[in-house]
């Protein structure tokens, strides 16, 4: 079975559409139930034999060293690059080059949320010799890449080949790609692909519609992932601990007297008040609702402590 044992974390975004979510949180870190997002990508990862993560970071970096504060997960290494500038996704790849050894590595996104099948991405790379091959998906948002008997023919209409799939923010990539992406530079790898299509680079593809494939750009979103998860009993394959889907945090102190109602997820240390009434509302760790307090369609973020009647509110 082929192999890939290196990747790149894509945590650099600034989720500004998920804002004031990711006023304080990095979008890769927000939690999904009792998860935050980029651990999925990380466990996905694992799974296929990845052992060496190299994560790169721009907003909030504290928040990332605070999490990997002993630069691993499950007993994999990981490294955290700093983008002070940002680089984009081709100038982040490129930034990160002096972390990667000459075999291929994968590239995920840290803020997707995804159980496709890899192996097919890998078996394809290495199959037909490419230089990258991209995971490519009928998402619904986007048809920017030109997919044509195995090949990437064009790439957000480059030259002017008609698109028919989306990028589904994963990719293999062997390391010819660094020699692509001019040093110190804020750009895409979009048209670092297009260029090189142009030169007669061997971009591939694999089509992946199978599976849950969700990319959370909005508030709307995030709580329909829950409600997704809640109403499929969806767990991932490839996550290992069974508790993280929990509505209530084992560290969590409810009152007795307190309604929980509808897709409410309490978390990891979080405190709810006598007689409070939480109906559709996500609590972060360490959040506070005191006595007598109704929440309906709210986000309270982490460590804030809420009183009153608020709703469809991000706290």
């Amino acid at each position: 079975m082929n192999r890939i044992t290196q990747a790149f974390i894509l945590g650099a975004g600034l989720g500004k559409r998920l804002r004031p979510l990711t006023d304080d949180l990095p979008k890769p870190l927000v939690p999904i139930f009792q998860k935050p997002l980029i651990t999925f990508a990380l466990d996905h990862l694992i799974q296929l034999g990845v052992s060496t993560f190299v994560i790169n970071t721009h907003k909030l970096p504290e928040s990332f060293q605070s999490f990997f504060d002993k630069n691993g997960y499950r007993g994999c290494s990981t490294t955290l690059v700093h983008e002070p500038d940002l680089l984009e996704t081709g100038g982040g790849i490129k930034n990160a080059e002096r972390y990667f050894g000459v075999e291929p590595f994968i590239t995920y996104s840290g803020d997707i949320l995804t159980d496709i099948a890899l192996q097919p991405l890998i078996d394809e790379h290495f199959h037909r010799g490419n230089d990258v091959t991209l995971a490519l998906r009928e998402t619904g948002l986007a048809s920017g890449v030109a997919f044509r008997d195995h090949r990437v023919v064009d790439i957000s209409s480059r030259y002017g080949v008609p698109g028919n799939y989306d990028f589904a923010n994963i990719a293999v990539w062997n390391r010819e790609i660094f020699r692509q992406i001019p040093p110190h530079r804020k750009i895409s790898f979009v048209p670092i692909i297009g260029d090189w299509i142009g030169q007669g680079g061997k971009i591939g593809g694999v089509v992946m519609n199978d599976g849950a494939w969700f990319n959370i750009t909005s508030r709307a979103g995030y709580f329909e992932v829950h409600r997704t998860i809640v109403r499929e009993q969806w767990t991932p394959h490839y996550v290992k601990t069974p508790d993280w889907r929990m509505p209530v945090h084992k560290t969590a102190i409810v009152d007795p007297s307190a309604q929980l109602r509808g897709c409410t997820v309490i978390g990891r240390d979080c405190r709810v008040g006598a007689e409070a009434m939480l109906e559709d509302t996500i609590l972060w760790p360490g959040a506070e609702i005191a006595s007598k307090s109704h929440l309906e369609g709210c986000i309270v973020r982490s460590e804030k402590k809420v009183s009153g009647s608020h709703r469809n509110t991000d706290i």
